[in-house]
């Protein structure tokens, strides 16, 4: 297995090396190569880590859902989910439809901003997603995780190489079906304006044959517990600001009420142009990345797949995790300090991807 990726990898970066002279562009940093093993001391994975159920415990018609371990239709819980990159500067906000999404990711991309994408399974009624914008690499790898259908306006050089592989079922707006997935709207300036739907995806998936289903093998990324996860021991949790997002300055403040983390972004509450609610999250992840600079313009090389440090915080409180990536294209494992697979509380799930070099810079209070 190790050889194989390590020429396949080979393979992608010399393609990507012979693009780049090809168009007569100054030659571009090559990526880091994937790691096929990691040195983390952390166990592997085992198949009960995969969602199960006694017939007693679900509810008639119902699955437990891969993204938040809630009960859901069949149809839903078992549709491969779609992952949708999502504008997060100020001018694109608010997003339209991202409560909807099970799990969102946000991760720094050049210029020190943020974007998110969304990962989702339940999209049926919205006409309105976005607004949608392009592609960085490390992201495919975080869809890829959940089986996600990768949705997206435009990418970088730096992960064309990774679209093109067959492991990969994306919908691009830039695609010559592109304009049957996506459309433009005219209350905001390009590029801030580009939307997808439901009916849209759902048209690009027939037009390229994905299937929908999940591959036989999936594995959850997260382990959901059956009784509600307090963290006894962990320390307070009350107001959570991940480290190095200085464009946007995010933070979650705990609602003891709901028992929910409300985020907010640019000094206000981040809400859902679709309903106008406040954005909350049952779960976060804080994942501490080791990366590097591409190239003089700033693009990230964010490590997906090594192993690194991080936080899980829930009801108010916080415990320090290990995170773990087996396969390029698989699920990330999260781990408490004795090396066990941490249970985690249903509901949804935000994951902050921190830069090593600002994870001191994280406030949890």
């Amino acid at each position: 297995m190790k050889n194989k990726w390590y020429w396949k990898r080979l393979l992608w970066i010399g393609c990507a090396v012979i693009l780049a002279a090809g168009c007569g562009k100054k030659k571009e940093a090559e990526p880091t190569p994937i790691p096929q093993e990691t040195t983390a001391q952390t166990p592997t994975p085992e198949k009960e880590s995969k969602i199960e159920d006694t017939e007693d415990e679900i509810p008639e018609g119902t699955v437990r859902s891969y993204l938040t371990g809630e009960y859901v239709s069949e149809a839903i819980g078992r549709r491969r989910p779609v992952a949708i990159m999502l504008n997060n500067i100020k001018a694109a906000c608010p997003q339209y439809g991202i409560n909807h999404a099970g799990v969102i990711y946000e991760a720094p991309v050049e210029g020190g901003i943020t974007r998110l994408m969304g990962i989702f399974e339940d999209y049926d009624n919205l006409d309105k997603i976005g607004s949608v914008r392009s592609c960085r690499d490390y992201y495919i790898f975080y869809a890829a995780g959940f089986d996600a259908i990768y949705c997206h306006y435009g990418q970088s050089a730096y992960a064309e190489p990774y679209l093109e592989q067959p492991e990969v079922d994306h919908l691009s707006g830039l695609s010559g079906y592109g304009e049957q997935v996506y459309y433009r709207t005219s209350d905001r300036k390009p590029p801030h304006n580009a939307y997808t739907s439901f009916e849209g995806i759902q048209k690009g998936i027939e037009l390229n044959g994905f299937s929908q289903s999940y591959d036989p093998d999936y594995q959850s990324s997260y382990k959901f517990a059956d009784e509600e996860i307090t963290l006894d021991n962990g320390k307070t949790a009350n107001t959570v600001k991940p480290g190095g997002y200085n464009y946007n300055n995010p933070w979650f403040t705990y609602n003891q009420e709901t028992g929910l983390y409300e985020r907010f972004q640019y000094d206000e509450a981040q809400i859902d142009e679709e309903t106008g609610e406040q954005i909350s999250v049952k779960n976060i992840l804080l994942q501490n990345s080791s990366w590097k600079k591409y190239d003089e313009n700033g693009y990230l090389n964010i490590d997906v797949n090594a192993s690194g440090t991080g936080t899980y915080i829930t009801n108010g409180k916080a415990i320090d995790i290990t995170w773990s990536k087996k396969d390029p294209w698989g699920p990330t494992y999260y781990y408490d300090a004795n090396g066990d697979q941490i249970p985690m509380n249903p509901g949804k799930t935000w994951v902050c991807i921190i830069l090593d070099t600002s994870a001191d810079s994280t406030v949890i209070e």
